[in-house]
């Protein structure tokens, strides 16, 4: 057995909400991030005002977002990490078993990258899975983390941020 501590690692956080204010419910998770044992916040995004994501989805009507992004070092493990996440969102106000799929959110807190890893288990699911064909998501990111590679796709953060104006400028163009 080893006495020595875990080797801290590089994680990053997309944070967004609609409901209430706001700006004080993103600024409050992130200090309840940076107060978590084993969690030390090294950047964070400002924030960005975006529109709900509804296209495809029976999502309500609702108000537009703030999202923001937050690198973090953690000696958490990535479920301890996600488990100290969904408790700050409960913490905040946030019922996920109560709440409508795509619906509005006091909060939302999801575990972005976590290192290299790459992990697919009942709940836990990093990197992001839709995280590369979401400007709101990137956009924050970029802030961050530009350099940060998505380990599936072997594409920098600002290189899939680009990828997603490039696809919105070429749309554009044509309509």
């Amino acid at each position: 057995m080893s006495d020595h501590a875990p080797q801290p690692a590089l994680a990053c956080i997309a944070l967004g909400a609609n409901l209430g204010d706001r700006a004080a419910s993103i600024e409050r998770a992130l200090a309840m991030l940076d107060a978590l044992e084993g969690v030390r916040i090294l950047r964070r995004s400002t924030l960005h005002a975006t529109a709900p994501v509804t296209r495809g989805h029976d999502a309500p009507p609702q108000p537009e977002y703030l999202n923001a992004a937050a690198a973090i070092e953690t000696t958490l493990q990535p479920r301890a990490l996600l488990d100290a996440m969904l408790a700050i969102e409960r913490a905040i106000g946030r019922d996920r078993a109560g709440e409508e799929r795509w619906g509005p959110r006091l909060i939302d807190l999801d575990l972005l990258l976590y290192a290299d890893a790459v992990i697919d288990e009942d709940g836990l699911r990093v990197p992001h899975p839709r995280m590369h064909e979401r400007r709101f998501v990137l956009a924050p990111l970029a802030e961050v983390a530009p350099n940060e590679t998505h380990p599936t796709l072997g594409r920098r953060v600002r290189e899939l941020l680009d990828a997603i104006r490039d696809a919105e400028s070429a749309a554009g163009a044509e309509g």
